[in-house]
């Protein structure tokens, strides 16, 4: 039997990266997992892979920022199964750029998904993670939450204001049996950080900065969030669990 047998879970940006390995592992793991992305087509991809394995899975195409998506997935949520034990939102963007070029609407589309999403996402499933026995909402942000690197400024003042959400959300929370955590990763390799890890001297700067000497994995994201999704996390509620292979111990 799973970590997580017959729990109920949702993992936006799914269709890729991160997403798309925690998903599959949670579902491995037993849980029956809504598959969520912007892109329909990729979540349904990933949600036949999982039955394909005998998992189970279902897909929706889903914009966080827009309220209407979101509430069209939990109504089916709700229709479904009543309950939702297990919540990741992972989905996140960034527009590159120095910050001095950033315009209004970079901004705005940063914000919108990487921290008005995870408001909407936490507030609008609060009644289905209340209806579980015991609900754990992680929220996936980044070393750069705490740290600061050119072109990144922006991304890293939304992934810093989603630790700060985590640990108000677990406060209030807390009396529904909700534990709510953070999830932070360093580099990872995933579609997000390609187009930077093209360039062999800035990957060789990292790498030499991460005590372990390797950039993470997808994979490695996905055991941490199943860690923190299952009943083996079950005293820690408001902690920023950091997976970065010692990239912030050496900085």
């Amino acid at each position: 039997m799973g970590r997580l047998q017959d729990k109920i879970a949702l993992v936006t940006g799914s269709g890729n990266g991160i997403g798309r390995a925690t998903a599959e592992l949670l579902a491995a793991e037993g849980a029956f997992v809504y598959v969520t992305d912007l892109d329909g087509a990729a979540a349904e991809s990933v949600a036949a892979g999982i039955v394909a394995r005998g998992g189970k899975a279902s897909a929706a195409a889903m914009d966080v920022s827009k309220g209407q998506d979101v509430s069209a997935v939990l109504r089916r949520v709700q229709s479904d199964h009543g309950r939702l034990d297990v919540l990741v939102n992972n989905a996140g963007l960034n527009v590159r750029g120095d910050f001095r070029h950033m315009t209004d609407a970079d901004w705005t589309k940063i914000r919108e998904v990487n921290l008005d999403g995870v408001v909407r996402m936490a507030r609008d499933a609060f009644d289905l993670l209340r209806a579980s026995p015991s609900a754990s909402l992680i929220n996936v942000a980044s070393i750069m939450g705490s740290r600061g690197l050119r072109q990144l400024t922006g991304y890293s003042a939304t992934k810093g204001a989603v630790v700060a959400l985590t640990k108000g959300l677990a406060f209030e929370y807390a009396p529904f049996k909700i534990r709510v955590n953070t999830l932070s990763p360093g580099y990872i390799e995933t579609a997000l950080t390609e187009r930077i890890l093209r360039n062999p001297a800035f990957e060789k700067w990292l790498v030499e900065r991460t005590l372990l000497k390797r950039l993470g994995t997808v994979e490695d994201i996905a055991k941490a969030a199943l860690f923190l999704a299952c009943d083996d996390s079950g005293y820690m509620t408001g902690s920023e669990l950091v997976v970065d292979g010692g990239m912030t111990a050496s900085l």
